[in-house]
């Protein structure tokens, strides 16, 4: 294995810091099978599967499915392959869609739903957007209430102190670009180290791995970027 490939993979793994939000401790979210495993590179909304938990009393009925397909892996990954592997499929319930939203919260918001693995921007009407996202590992996860205070196109990554204490290996800056685990889009929370940000491993949607930040897929973290502004809330439970 290369240096730079090693190097890689340290940094898609730990590229977001600690930040003073407490522990999450939820109950175990019931998930669903998902209807179908969908090619990466044939990628299609099949309607909603809200998969249980918390949020199956606030989103419900038929969704209206948003385009969401991936073009394929990029040309060169900076991370080479994460600890859960490289697969060729991607549960259709981690696709972009439009589903029905009975909830309070207003228009504008994002709720973050850490068991279930899904984000969801509430538009009003009744309706929301919901994103697949990729979540803490454990130890990692947390809950609260926050605001997005800043927003960055092709943001560059500058390892935090404690982070590094804990994996002096890491590049201490990372420009923005491709191969930064960032991805193409970051909106940061609060004053917090965490970020909801885009990743060039879609394979990782759905499942624990960071260090605490969300991550999304870069067309959808692109998606969302363009849609919510500095001052949002965000609810993550």
């Amino acid at each position: 294995m290369s240096i730079r490939l090693f190097s890689s993979l340290l940094a898609g793994l730990f590229a977001c810091g600690t930040a003073s939000a407490g522990p999450l401790a939820l109950n175990s979210a019931t998930q669903q099978a998902p209807d179908r495993a969908v090619p990466l590179q044939q990628v299609a909304v099949q309607g909603p599967n809200l998969g249980g938990g918390f949020l199956e009393m606030l989103f419900g009925g038929p969704g209206r499915g948003q385009p969401g397909g991936y073009s394929g892996e990029p040309a060169q990954s900076y991370y080479g392959q994460s600890d859960v592997g490289e697969p060729q499929v991607l549960d259709p319930r981690y696709l972009r869609q439009e589903v029905s939203y009975d909830g309070k919260e207003g228009p504008g918001t994002i709720i973050i739903n850490t068991p279930e693995r899904l984000l969801y921007l509430v538009e009003g009407g009744g309706r929301a957007l919901r994103y697949g996202i990729g979540v803490g590992r454990p130890g990692f996860a947390w809950a609260g209430v926050h605001s997005v205070t800043n927003k960055r196109e092709w943001p560059d990554w500058t390892p935090p102190d404690d982070m590094l204490k804990r994996r002096p290996d890491l590049p201490r800056h990372m420009e923005g670009g491709p191969e930064n685990p960032l991805g193409a889009r970051a909106m940061y929370l609060g004053s917090t180290l965490y970020r909801i940000h885009g990743s060039n491993e879609p394979w990782t949607i759905g499942t624990a791995v960071s260090s605490g930040c969300i991550r999304m897929r870069n067309e959808d973290v692109i998606d969302l970027y363009n849609r919510v502004k500095v001052g949002a809330k965000v609810l993550v439970i």
